[in-house]
């Protein structure tokens, strides 16, 4: 981590972009764009830590909203897994790892406090 000065005279950190430090401001407004229905009431921070996490994660694949089309189209998007399965019951798999039956899904293992993020957010999307 890098910390810069700016011309401004105010102290930045650099995070490994030139947009770091905007990084939180983005994910807020997508927050409130994906999930209108809690943009007049505050978003959790449970919620806003499983939408950075997804995105990151997530997004090259899956749909993460309420109504966009997964970029990869055998990616279920994730407004639909409550109907696959109850999202409760993802906290295992998500602890030891999914696998599925095609290569191009990486296995992830979440540590407690991202399962129950990533199920946060899953649920504002049922």
């Amino acid at each position: 981590m890098r910390i810069m000065q700016a011309e401004n005279g105010h102290r930045r950190t650099r995070l490994g972009g030139r947009l770091a430090h905007v990084r939180p401001l983005i994910v807020s407004l997508v927050a409130i764009l994906i999930l209108p229905s809690q943009a007049q009431a505050q978003v959790s921070p449970a919620v806003q830590r499983g939408l950075q996490f997804s995105q990151t994660n997530c997004s090259r694949c899956h749909s993460i909203d309420k109504v966009s089309p997964s970029p990869l189209s055998i990616a279920p998007p994730f407004r639909t897994l409550h109907q696959r399965y109850p999202v409760e019951n993802l906290q295992v798999p998500l602890a030891e790892g999914i696998r599925t039956g095609h290569p191009t899904m990486p296995e992830f293992r979440l540590d407690p406090g991202q399962i129950a993020d990533l199920i946060a957010l899953l649920n504002t999307l049922k």
